[in-house]
């Protein structure tokens, strides 16, 4: 069969048609609708990342595909959104037959590389080199569903949360939850939150970089059904105390950046804004929360299974391609070395810890 002819677009470029029958073939191809997956999630990133582009296939003039990217110095690429999307590949017609080098040749690249790869994404998966679960909720039962496995698997956890909420309530004023707050000076604090969070653990914070911050606050206001920013918000005597920003299409909920207020830390007020988030989500149609890649004890205490995540790189043979493995294998086996490695694992965090504590000095 004849290779498909592929155009590459800026996001902008794209039409009304296009998004569409992107969002469609998606549709048609995922179990789930994760927005990270959205036209307008590469849209977004493109009106902040000028090196976005989109490989438009066709066959016989009409549209069997698209593949979102982001292509860098030396042809090195990158998922779109890399660093803050938690779901990637490319969005292509059941049943395509598509050559990888084709593909990379058309979008000039020597390397495309991933760290949240869909499980599913046949065209990418021989070249991932680690996988991680992805721990979810699901909710096609409803939240009473979810509610009685809460108490079958997490009695305890939950029976505490309960507890602490109404602590809360009683010591420092009525709660209210909002599920889609479109007050900016609840994001704003949510922000400082998450920075200092990340400055007080050592880690970079990604609110540092001016391109991320400017994409949270265009999806913050971006409203589309596949695709759609949502604040979600735990007021605690009309004062934000624990905030949650995320995305949302028809039926998932994707989690992104969650946190609280110290001061009332004692009150666990992350785990009551999630009870209510997911019970809002539940309501308002969701039927899967994901909380995205990354090991915390609320994501096993909350979670109902996992989803599979990939990481690794496609490269081309040639120079382009080994520049790349040179710069990204060494570290990336690095890590994966820390990571797979309890000692070394828990050394690193009390380092991280150690950085935090002389940056707030």
């Amino acid at each position: 069969m004849t290779a498909p002819r592929i155009d590459i677009v800026h996001p902008a470029d794209l039409t009304p048609t296009d998004l569409d029958l992107w969002n469609d073939l998606r549709s048609a191809t995922a179990t789930a609708a994760n927005p990270f997956m959205s036209a307008q999630f590469s849209q977004a990133v493109g009106r902040v990342r000028p090196d976005t582009r989109v490989a438009v296939l066709r066959r016989r003039r009409k549209t069997v595909g698209y593949f979102p990217y982001q292509r860098g110095r030396w042809g090195c690429g990158r998922a779109v959104g890399l660093g803050v999307s938690d779901c990637q590949g490319a969005v292509l017609h059941p049943g395509l037959h598509l050559d990888p080098r084709h593909l990379m040749s058309a979008c000039s690249l020597n390397a495309w590389e991933f760290n949240h790869l869909e499980s599913g994404q046949d065209l990418f998966l021989p070249y991932a080199t680690g996988q991680f679960a992805s721990p979810v909720v699901d909710l096609t039962g409803g939240f009473a569903a979810y509610e009685h496995h809460l108490r079958d698997h997490a009695r305890g956890f939950l029976k505490a949360a309960r507890a602490q909420e109404r602590r809360m309530a009683r010591n420092i004023g009525p709660l209210r939850f909002v599920f889609d707050d479109p007050d900016p000076a609840a994001l704003r604090a949510l922000v400082t939150w998450k920075s200092a969070h990340y400055r007080r653990t050592g880690r970079r914070d990604p609110f540092a970089q001016p391109w991320i911050a400017q994409l949270v606050e265009l999806l913050s206001a971006t409203s589309a059904p596949d695709c759609s920013g949502i604040l979600s918000v735990l007021y605690a005597a009309d004062r934000p105390v624990a905030a949650h920003f995320g995305l949302r299409s028809r039926t998932v909920l994707s989690c992104w950046f969650p946190s609280y207020d110290l001061t009332v830390a004692t009150y666990s007020p992350g785990r009551i804004l999630y009870l209510h988030m997911i019970e809002a989500a539940a309501a308002s149609g969701i039927d899967l929360v994901d909380f995205g890649r990354g090991e915390a004890a609320y994501k096993n205490s909350f979670k109902t299974g996992d989803l599979l995540v990939h990481e690794g790189a496609l490269r081309t043979a040639g120079p382009g391609g080994a520049l790349h493995w040179l710069r990204r294998e060494p570290m990336r086996a690095a890590h994966r070395l820390v990571r797979d490695h309890p000692t070394l694992k828990n050394a690193a965090v009390r380092a991280l810890r150690t950085v935090g504590t002389i940056r707030a000095r």
